[in-house]
C-alpha cells in the first residue's frame, strides 16, 4: 500500500470515528488526528490531493459490502447475532484500499474471531432488491464461501453472540441478509452453477 493510501485510510477511520463515537474526548482525537493527518500530506503530494476526501461532495455510488459463508468440517454455517435481534451470515462494509478477499477475512475474524480461508466468490447482489423494508441505501453485496477448522468463537462487540449452525435448523434472520440471497449463494457451492450476480 502507499503511503498516500495509508493517510486516506487514516482519514476514513477519523471520519467513522467522529459518526460513530458518542465520547467526547474521542471525537476531539478524531479530529486532532484528522488535522495531523492532513498536515502530513502537505508537500507530499499534489495540492489537490490535501484535503479530506470523505467530506467531500463526490458523485453518488452505491456503497460496498461483504458477507461470507464460512463452514467448519462438520458443515455446519458460522453465523452471528446482529443488533435487530436476527442473525446473518458474518459481514460489513468495505475497508478504503482493502480487496474485497481482505474485507471478507477480516469481518470474519472481527466479529467472531475465527480465522478462514476464502473458496470463492459465490454471489453479487443488489441488496435493495431484496430488502423487504425502505432503504435510501443503494448497495452491493459480495458473497465468499469460506471453510475453517477453527471453532473457538470470540465475538466482538458490533455481534451480541456467534455460534456454527445445521442448515437444516438455521436461526430467525437479520435484515442484514435475506432468505433469498443465501438461497442463491448456497446453490453455488451445492451445485458449482453460475456465480449468481444482479
Amino acid at each position: 500500500m502507499k503511503w498516500e493510501e495509508y493517510a486516506s485510510r487514516v482519514l476514513a477511520i477519523c471520519r467513522i470515528g467522529q459518526k460513530y463515537s458518542k465520547d467526547p474526548y474521542a471525537l476531539e482525537n478524531y479530529q486532532e488526528l484528522e488535522e495531523l493527518s492532513l498536515k502530513m500530506m502537505e508537500g507530499r503530494t499534489e495540492p489537490e490531493l490535501v484535503r479530506n476526501l470523505y467530506v467531500r461532495d463526490v458523485y453518488p455510488t452505491p456503497s460496498s459490502t461483504v458477507r461470507v459463508l464460512v463452514f467448519n468440517p462438520q458443515g455446519r454455517l458460522l453465523m452471528v447475532k446482529e443488533d435487530d435481534g436476527g442473525w446473518a451470515v458474518p459481514g460489513g462494509w468495505c475497508e478504503v484500499f482493502y480487496s474485497l478477499q481482505k474485507n471478507a477475512v477480516k469481518e470474519v475474524f472481527e466479529e467472531t474471531g475465527i480465522h478462514c480461508e476464502i473458496q470463492a466468490l459465490i454471489g453479487v447482489f443488489q441488496r435493495e432488491k431484496y430488502k423487504d423494508y425502505p432503504t435510501l441505501v443503494s448497495e452491493y453485496v459480495h458473497y465468499f464461501w469460506a471453510t475453517t477448522t477453527d471453532e473457538t468463537l470470540h465475538h466482538n462487540h458490533e455481534v451480541s453472540e456467534a455460534g456454527f449452525f445445521d442448515l437444516k435448523e438455521l436461526p430467525p434472520l437479520s435484515r442484514k441478509n435475506t432468505e433469498a440471497e443465501l438461497r442463491q449463494a448456497l446453490a453455488y457451492i451445492k451445485t458449482g452453477q453460475q456465480v449468481p450476480f444482479d
